[in-house]
């Protein structure tokens, strides 16, 4: 494609040489095969070998990650069950990072093979499962798949490296036939069959003061500006006047200096025909006539408005793992110190019983350490740390005090009205969610009313029919009505996308819509918006009914639990003192006699020796060598006789264990009354010790 200057003739074209080039190369591929048991290994290593194919192991997930840091690999396949780092976990981290992210996994399994696992294999990235013992042609024709897409893969992008290099060698060719009207026309002739397929556009301007007064555009300027090149042809200030208002002085005086520099390299915010601002790389060098005088400026644009959206997006990853990560370090200790406020509270409030006036003040101090506890969850259902708590909500119950908080949150400026309707169903989700979801869509509200409105809360309820809902039925719909600026139609579209945001940088993180979207999926909702410019919005948020009986907050806060376990012994674990005496105390108040341990080492010494504990109140995380979890496996093993219930201000996923009962910390005295007369109340499994604990709970 590239035709020297002074030469006559028709061009050659090297484009097919190009690609006989990247193609005649045979593409070697990595195949990376994890498992922990090196006899798999080994028989997975033969049954793939073959030539132009290199076969990395590794025996663990941390092995893995390893190689997935030095290796490009054209497949990995990865045990599912391995010590540590399950397969499960090092799928999610080879997804996690942009380089190996689409690498193919397939899971190999011999366990693993209902439709739950599989299921959650695909969530973690795989895709597709192989099931042990392994056949050696399924397997090898599974991998086969991947290394010739892979081997097609690269040969497309080693052509189109070869492309990219014969274009800037093209681009330099250009600048040197400007010298002459005969060898531009040559050089837009060349080039113009790489340069429609690409996101660039070449252009040449005056060196006058206007600047962008543009002699010249290639027709890939409308497929990337939406304009066609003679609307940059009109007008002096066509190109300037679409620049940012923010990038503009910057741009301006840039361009100022290039007659002095010679080059220069822009990057700013355009206004596109269809309204839409993207970003563009401006590269611009300053070209001379045969007497070295300036003649004209010639330049590319680029569209980089995906990498610019990639960056952002990444800086607001790191924020968001930042805020987890502070959150799960403070979390622990941080529920602890309530559990000691809340636990006394409660014991205070059996102690004044009577004394209204301090009665009035222990409440407003329990329900400020409850609001405490809630921020806390909400901080750690938002960064991932804990799951969602749900409970039976009555919303036209909840929605007044609600209200108020509105209120004080949004200010003077807006009116907020609340329209319940009678009879409202009750719903099933997490309380503290679903006040975060509606105090979201209200500080949107507000922010769409800069100069004050009207914002109308209303609850209703409808019937869905099957076709717009997932599961169709009785639903509770939560409407959010403003009178703001409203939406674009381009807007809508994207409103739930994580991180995506119409507001000023440092003034939204794009979260919050995605953020009601996540809940009110988990809460297998649906949501609805209807919006358009200078017309308000309207958010509706369906929740599905349910059948159960709302709880009655106010009413928990001054119920006491009644003694019912005398003759009945409770072991606590806790290392913090005061948790462990608050503990203690409640579990006193209703009626059980108490055994403390420190750590859990302590505690498993101490169930070896007292055969009367009927059940264990542990915590979680604990120094030692065992941990809450390790202290729960030990008890179902050696003592399956006693209950175990686990208490924690948090936790990862990494720690659940199947069929223990969790508290999150912290606690009332009345929930872990509840818990416990539940885990009593349970059947006992066949074992030694047992028929006189039964009476005792009997009696």
């Amino acid at each position: 494609m590239i035709e020297h200057i002074g030469q006559r003739g028709p061009e050659p074209d090297l484009r097919p040489q190009v690609v006989a080039r990247a193609m005649s190369s045979p593409v070697p591929a990595k195949i990376l095969v994890v498992d922990d048991d090196p006899r798999n290994l080994i028989a997975v290593e033969e049954i793939l070998r073959a030539p132009g194919i290199e076969i990395i192991t590794a025996d663990s997930g941390e092995a893995a990650l390893r190689q997935v840091l030095k290796h490009d690999f054209a497949v990995i396949l990865l045990d599912v069950q391995m010590p540590r780092l399950d397969g499960y976990e090092v799928a999610g981290l080879i997804r996690n990072r942009p380089r190996s992210s689409r690498v193919p996994i397939l899971f190999l399994t011999a366990f693993n093979k209902d439709d739950m696992h599989v299921f959650r294999g695909y969530s973690a990235g795989a895709v597709d499962y192989v099931f042990k013992p392994i056949e050696p042609l399924i397997l090898r024709s599974k991998v086969d798949v991947f290394v010739d897409l892979y081997r097609k893969t690269e040969e497309i992008r080693r052509q189109g490296e070869e492309e990219r290099r014969l274009l800037m060698e093209n681009l330099r060719v250009r600048s040197e036939k400007l010298k002459t009207e005969q060898a531009l026309r040559r050089r837009e002739e060349h080039q113009s069959i790489v340069l429609e397929s690409l996101p660039i556009a070449l252009y040449t301007a005056s060196v006058q003061e206007d600047h962008r007064q543009l002699h010249f555009t290639s027709e890939s300027i409308e497929r990337i500006t939406g304009f066609p090149p003679k609307a940059f042809l009109q007008s002096p200030d066509f190109w300037s006047s679409r620049l940012h208002p923010d990038d503009r002085e910057r741009v301006l005086s840039q361009l100022q200096e290039l007659t002095h520099q010679g080059a220069v390299t822009l990057e700013y915010r355009w206004t596109c025909a269809d309204g839409t601002e993207r970003f563009f790389l401006d590269q611009t060098m300053l070209m001379h006539d045969d007497e070295g005088r300036p003649r004209e400026f010639f330049g590319m644009w680029f569209d980089i408005t995906e990498r610019k959206q990639m960056e952002q997006n990444l800086l607001h990853a790191s924020k968001l793992e930042a805020v987890g990560r502070l959150t799960g370090g403070i979390a622990h200790d941080f529920n602890n110190m309530l559990s000691v406020v809340i636990g006394n509270l409660d014991l205070l409030q059996k102690a004044i019983k009577g004394n209204a006036k301090a009665e009035t003040r222990v409440r407003m101090a329990m329900e400020g350490a409850q609001r405490c506890a809630d921020l806390t969850h909400r901080l750690l259902a938002f960064s991932r740390r804990q799951p969602l708590q749900v409970s039976v909500i009555d919303v036209g119950a909840l929605m007044p005090g609600l209200l108020e908080l509105m209120r004080r949150t949004l200010g003077e400026r807006i009116n907020v009205s609340l329209d319940v309707a009678d009879n409202v169903y009750p719903i099933e989700v997490d309380r503290a969610q679903l006040e975060a979801a509606l105090l979201n869509l209200a500080v949107n509200a507000r922010d769409a009313m800069p100069e004050g409105g009207d914002l109308l809360i209303s609850v209703g309820t409808q019937t869905l029919e099957e076709g717009k809902v997932e599961h169709p039925g009785d639903y509770v719909v939560i409407s959010v009505s403003d009178t703001g600026i409203g939406m674009s139609a381009e807007v809508l579209q994207r409103v739930f996308e994580p991180f995506f945001t119409t507001k000023e940088s440092g003034k939204g993180t794009g979260l919050g819509l995605s953020m009601v979207y996540g809940f009110v999926q988990q809460s297998h909702g649906h949501v609805e918006i209807d919006s358009a410019p200078s017309q308000g919005t309207t958010i509706r948020i369906f929740l599905p009914r349910a059948y159960g009986t709302a709880e009655s907050l106010n009413e928990k806060q001054t119920v006491f639990a009644k003694p019912f376990g005398e003759g009945q012994t409770v072991l606590v674990v806790e290392d913090n003192p005061a948790v462990r005496q608050v503990a203690i105390s409640t579990l006193h108040s209703l009626g059980f006699d108490v055994v403390e341990a420190e750590t859990g080492d302590e505690a498993a010494q101490v169930l070896r020796t007292n055969d009367h504990i009927r059940l264990v109140l542990s915590d979680v995380r604990m120094p030692g060598g065992l941990s809450g979890i390790d202290l729960a496996r030990f008890i179902k093993s050696e003592k399956p006789d006693v209950r175990v219930l686990l208490t924690t201000g948090y936790v990862d996923s990494a720690e659940m264990i199947e069929d223990v009962e969790l508290l999150y910390k912290p606690y009332r005295a009345t929930d872990l009354a509840d818990k416990i007369q539940a885990l009593l109340e349970k059947p006992e499994p066949v074992g030694r010790n047992i028929a006189p604990r039964l009476a005792a709970v009997s009696a």
